[in-house]
Parts: structure tokens; C-alpha cells; sequence
């Protein structure tokens, strides 16, 4: 706490959020100062005092999800998300959520910001959700709070056909994820930053399933597939040719034209 002015000290903003914690705002996302205070991804000033106070709580574990309680605040980059999304999306950074199975990407859908999830790229605080054509990464449905839109609440664009760049390298990030966990099952979160490109937010081990409403498609038909598949002798670029086949062969059947 006594170097926290040094560690906010970045002209770029950074992120603030527990090393144990999770949701129910636990994570501050600061642009950058502004006159002695910061500002918040929201719009929203903050003073030094308001950040103490939340690192404190962090610090006594009110977002701990361990049994004693005790977790640390960490101090992450800002992503500066890619333009790509700005008719899309409001405020934030929109990410990219994967999911695999025993390495084989098989469903994917990007997250956008808006203004009823306080600029952050969740679901459960009113985000929308955006399937994702596996093969092609273009924007196809998108979902609300459970229910089905095609524009952005907050923008009023179309959802659909925006080209996600950089989606091969994205596909082959998510199945190497495999590779290093071991995880026969997991979600690959990924951010695309203007001048770094696409950069691992990180893996879950239990992903929602809110994807099948934002692809409008269950996820029985291509997984039981890629249960079956044979992946033996595949690497992770040859398990990402796997899933867009997998997916061109049984999507096209599920998903009317």
C-alpha cells in the first residue's frame, strides 16, 4: 500500500484485481490520470483514496474465493482493444472466449462491453454475447441476459458479419492451451490489442455454456464428434484443421442456412 501511487504510475492506465477473486466487481480497469485522479473504464473519476480503499478490500479478502481469506491485488497491463469492434461494442475491451475439447477448438463467440456491464466483457452483468463462424471468425448471432439480438443494445449496429483478424492464430492459441494444462475440456479467453494482437486473458476449466445461445446451436452434435476423433500424431495446428472440419460437417446440418 505504501507504493501504490508508483504502481498506478502508467500512462496507459493499468488493471487492478484480486489474484484469487472473482466477478461482483472485483476488477477496476483505470484508463489512465487525470488531474490527480484516474479514470475508470466506466467514464468514471477515482481518486487515491478510492483505490485504497479497494485494494484493501482485495487485500482482506472480501473477493477471495480461498478458505483463509487471503489473496493479493495484482497490477496488469491495459489492454488497448482493437478498433475492429468499436461499432459493437461500448467502452472496454471486448474478448474471445474458445472453447476446446481434448484440443480440438469446436465453439468460440466473442464478449462485447456495454454500458449495463459497467464496460466489462460479462455475460452476467448484461454483455452480449457473439457466435463466431469456427472457420471464418465472423460475427454471427448475438444474445443478451439469456435472450437472442441481432444489434448492440447500446450502438443499435448489426451483430453480424464483422471479420475477427488474426483468427487462425487465435484458433491455434486455444488448442496449444491443451497441450500446456493437460485440460480435456476448457474455454480460452483472448484479447486482441491494437499493437500486440491477439493475447491470452486467460483459461477456464469450466466454462459457461451461454455460448450455445450466442451461436444458437447445442454443443451435443459437434462434440460428440470430437469426442470420437481420432487426434493421434496431431499437433495443435493440425487438431485446429480438425475442428473446422468437424465443424464444416456438422454445423452446416444443425444451423439452417
Amino acid at each position: 500500500m505504501r507504493h501504490l501511487e508508483t504502481l498506478l504510475d502508467h500512462p496507459d492506465g493499468c488493471v487492478i484485481k484480486p489474484a484469487n477473486g472473482s466477478q461482483n466487481g472485483s476488477i477496476q480497469v483505470l484508463l489512465g490520470p487525470m488531474r490527480g485522479r484516474w479514470r475508470r473504464s466506466n467514464g468514471q473519476r477515482a481518486l487515491l483514496e478510492d483505490l485504497k480503499f479497494h485494494v484493501n478490500n482485495i487485500l482482506s479478502g472480501m473477493y477471495s474465493r480461498c478458505p483463509d481469506n487471503a489473496d493479493v491485488a495484482m497490477f496488469e497491463y491495459r489492454v488497448k482493444f482493437d478498433d475492429v469492434f468499436d461499432p459493437i461494442s461500448f467502452g472496454g475491451v471486448p474478448d474471445i472466449r474458445i472453447i476446446v475439447l481434448r484440443g480440438i477448438p469446436f465453439i468460440a463467440m466473442v464478449r462485447l462491453p456495454t454500458a449495463e456491464s459497467d464496460g466489462k466483457a460479462n455475460l452476467h452483468k448484461g454483455g452480449v454475447g457473439v457466435g463466431l463462424d469456427l472457420v471464418t471468425g465472423r460475427t454471427k448471432f448475438g444474445m443478451q441476459k439469456g435472450k437472442t439480438t441481432d444489434i448492440h443494445p447500446d450502438t443499435a449496429n448489426p451483430l453480424g458479419n464483422v471479420s475477427v483478424p488474426h483468427w487462425d492464430e487465435m484458433l491455434l492459441m486455444a488448442a496449444k492451451a491443451y497441450d500446456v494444462t493437460g485440460l480435456g475440456y476448457l474455454g480460452a479467453d483472448i484479447v486482441l490489442d491494437k499493437g500486440k494482437g491477439p493475447m491470452l486473458l486467460e483459461l477456464n476449466a469450466r466454462p459457461g455454456l451461454a455460448i450455445q445461445v450466442a451461436n444458437r446451436m447445442g454443443l451435443r452434435a459437434v462434440m460428440e464428434a470430437a469426442l470420437v476423433a481420432n487426434t493421434d500424431g496431431l499437433d495443435a495446428e493440425g487438431r485446429v484443421a480438425l475442428g473446422k472440419k468437424l465443424y464444416r460437417e456438422i454445423v452446416a446440418e444443425v444451423v439452417p442456412a
